[in-house]
């Protein structure tokens, strides 16, 4: 039996009566002429797969698993934010529901708890480390290439499927956050298994696959709110018109799809709004306790116009309007910052999708190739869209969503391609594509001018001479065809390949991280600016950690922002050749981790803001004294502060103003009541950030957290521990 591009690729029929009748003919073009087929050896359905699919396939899990595990522990608690609030949830049920920072809850994370929920349960079952909170990320890593392979090789072959896989599992910033503790992990696992039941839908037409997609978008709403639903807009408008199924009928379907949306999505928004608020921890990031607030503003339309009210100083300061977080614009995504984490099969992606579409262009309607194509290039360019225009804030691994959608539009057009060889358009198409991916390769290579110098030639010169076989590609015999699309193929991934073994041998802690060697002009890198003021821990091409201080505000950084001079230990900063665990810090083995920022005064990277504290031993051992009589530990202004005291101790400690110091939670009258019932024992001196300038970046000296700081000062007795300064709120100074 030929098995044809638009059926499903399961090895059987999928009809109800499939056993009563024979299969049905090769569907046919608008024009009444047959898609042309794979040939047999590459498109047969699962039973009849090559020897070698099965096992390929397996190999290439395991391989993104051990890639994915090693050095896994060399970077502690990684962003210690979202630690803390695993460790929470691991230790308090309610924490774990609420998401919250501290086991006392006293406040959320700035995002829904669901990327928490995998972490805190193998926290419980395993006990605290860094292993327990990074390898469900990794895990999700393996679910997302299993995924993108699954959907590729049904609809295409196992080796359009391995290219797949291959191409997402070296993405240099996958091999970053599936490896990291935020919330984009889980992100881009349920982004993909939404494109893959959409896609089944289209074989179909069942109302089950839809329900499916509903669901995976509404619980990846919950995992980092309204980013999950960038992709809305192409899939339902391509099952709306590709669908095998009357009009009517995909109304209904997609009405159905939506509400499994809202169930799987608003059962816990419903819940937390309304819970009462006395009984709950504050929401994070909000500025009036409300999810639905967090949700639209700060984590919604702030992020599209620059609008955030308590953020970290977002768009509207430069550029094109991107701010203190990068020009905008159609180029952003190649840019001197981004371009090394994601952008090196983008132009290839492109140029393909481009060419499947042309390809099926006299499918009928409900070409299922096509649709293919529409859904993962669809999602590809409303994400990169959105991402090249947002004025808010944006940072380098929140493309990582992209992966997915790169990914299989490689492996899915070079397979087409591939197949259509013999036609000069596609032979010219592929040896396009090739060009492009090498000449990108080079100028990517060549912004880390110290990086492996030999490599970006390896790429450029293989490469061209992969796209030159290619445009003979249908004219050579087969071992020798066969031959220039591997070179072609190991000239495409070797820079990702190198960036991402390089990601791998590298720490990674603190709120801003990212894939690869430092790059000119980019974050980190030979002119790059850091994170708008603060210190700059840069890697040049030797693996050596070199501090450049960020010139991103006026003045050269925040308080409290220092510098890493080339493996040189200041006080809590970067650490060489040591992995101290626990502390919420960076440590640099013989490769140089990387991390935003210094440490001054004993707080996190920018004073404090955007990584963990330096906790020594004194300190750990005053904290944990009499704990247990307490509800919380200690106070601190800044949720990383907070977080690396929780992580030593594990006794909780309550985040003033949440992440940005910026929350009006508490305010001062709540502090001193929770002061006067003895809920509290010590408050701990911020060094750079805190103190009278704790509103956070782009906050007023007279915000709640300058005034509890201020308040605290003045009226109690202050503990000197080494470097750091803590003041015991059972011992109130004299008049």
């Amino acid at each position: 039996m030929t098995v044809h591009f638009d059926q499903p690729t399961t090895g059987r029929n999928t009809s109800p009566d499939s056993r009563l009748r024979p299969p049905s003919p090769a569907p046919a073009h608008a024009s009444g002429a047959p898609e042309r087929p794979f040939p047999q050896r590459l498109r047969q359905g699962r039973p009849e797969d090559p020897r070698w699919a099965r096992p390929a396939f397996l190999a290439l899990l395991l391989a993104t698993a051990v890639l994915y595990l090693y050095n896994l522990s060399a970077s502690g608690y990684a962003n210690s934010f979202y630690s803390a609030a695993v460790q929470a949830g691991s230790q308090s049920w309610k924490a774990f529901f609420f998401g919250s920072l501290d086991a006392a809850n006293a406040i959320t994370v700035d995002k829904p708890p669901a990327a928490l929920w995998p972490m805190a349960l193998s926290v419980r079952l395993l006990g605290l480390s860094s292993w327990a909170i990074l390898a469900p990320e990794v895990l999700m890593g393996v679910g997302t290439v299993a995924v993108v392979y699954a959907t590729v090789r049904r609809r295409f072959s196992p080796a359009a499927g391995l290219i797949a896989g291959a191409v997402l599992a070296l993405t240099p910033v996958a091999a970053l956050m599936f490896r990291f503790n935020n919330p984009d992990a889980m992100l881009a696992l349920l982004m993909a298994a939404a494109c893959y039941f959409v896609i089944r839908a289209l074989e179909d037409g069942r109302t089950k696959w839809l329900l499916w997609a509903g669901a995976a978008i509404g619980f990846a709403f919950l995992a980092k709110t309204l980013q999950a639903f960038l992709i809305l807009p192409p899939l339902a408008l391509v099952y709306g018109v590709c669908a095998p199924v009357t009009v009517k009928k995909r109304i209904g379907q997609l009405a159905a799809g939506l509400a499994a949306i809202v169930v799987s999505g608003g059962w816990w928004v419903a819940i937390v709004e309304l819970w009462p608020a006395s009984s709950r921890p504050y929401i994070g990031g909000s500025q009036n306790n409300s999810f639905l607030e967090l949700t639209f503003g700060y984590n919604g339309l702030g992020r599209l116009n620059g609008d955030e009210t308590g953020s970290v100083g977002g768009g509207g300061g430069g550029g094109n309007g991107g701010g203190n977080w990068g020009e905008t614009g159609w180029d952003r995504l190649f840019s001197s910052s981004i371009g090394g984490q994601i952008s090196w099969l983008i132009p290839a992606a492109l140029i393909l999708l481009a060419a499947g579409l042309v390809a099926t262009r006299k499918a009928k309607r409900t070409s299922v190739t096509r649709g293919s194509f529409l859904v993962w290039g669809g999602a590809l360019l409303t994400t990169m869209l959105v991402f090249s225009y947002m004025q808010g804030i944006f940072h380098e691994y929140y493309t990582v969503a992209l992966a997915p959608y790169i990914a299989p539009l490689v492996g899915m057009g070079a397979a087409l391609l591939w197949e259509k060889r013999d036609k000069a358009w596609a032979s010219l198409t592929l040896a396009t594509a090739m060009t492009a991916t090498a000449a990108w390769g080079y100028a990517l290579l060549n912004r880390a001018s110290d990086y492996l110098p030999w490599l970006k030639w390896l790429v450029l010169v293989g490469g061209l001479t992969a796209a030159l076989g290619l445009i003979f590609a249908g004219r050579l015999g087969r071992r020798l065809a066969l031959g220039v699309a591997g070179l072609g193929l190991v000239a495409a991934l070797a820079g990702p390949a190198a960036y991402t073994l390089t990601t791998v041998n590298e720490a990674h802690t603190g709120s801003i991280v990212t894939a690869g060697p430092a790059v000119a002009g980019g974050r980190g890198g030979p002119g790059g600016g850091g994170f708008p003021g603060g210190g700059q821990n840069q890697q040049n091409g030797n693996g050596n950690a070199q501090g450049q201080q960020g010139n991103g505000f006026p003045g050269g950084g925040f308080p409290g922002g220092g510098q890493n001079q080339q493996g040189q230990n200041q006080q809590g900063q970067n650490q060489q050749g040591q992995n101290q665990q626990g502390q919420g810090q960076n440590q640099q083995n013989g490769d140089g981790g990387r991390t935003a920022g210094g440490m001054g005064g004993g707080g996190g990277g920018v004073g404090g803001l955007l990584n963990g504290a330096s906790v020594s031993t004194e300190a750990k051992k005053l904290l944990e004294t009499d704990a247990d009589q307490y509800t919380w530990a200690a106070a601190a202004i800044g949720a990383q502060n907070a977080a690396s005291y929780q992580l030593s101790t594990g006794d909780p400690v309550m985040a003033i103003g949440g992440f940005n110091g910026t929350d009006p939670s508490p305010t001062l009258a709540q502090f001193k009541k929770y002061v006067a019932d003895g809920k509290i024992h010590y408050f701990i001196a911020s060094g750079g950030m805190g103190g009278r300038t704790a509103g956070g970046m782009g906050g007023s000296s007279d915000g709640t957290s300058s005034r509890i700081t201020s308040w605290v000062e003045a009226n109690f007795k202050k503990v000197t521990v080494g470097s750091s300064t803590f003041y015991d709120l059972t011992q109130k100074v004299s008049s």
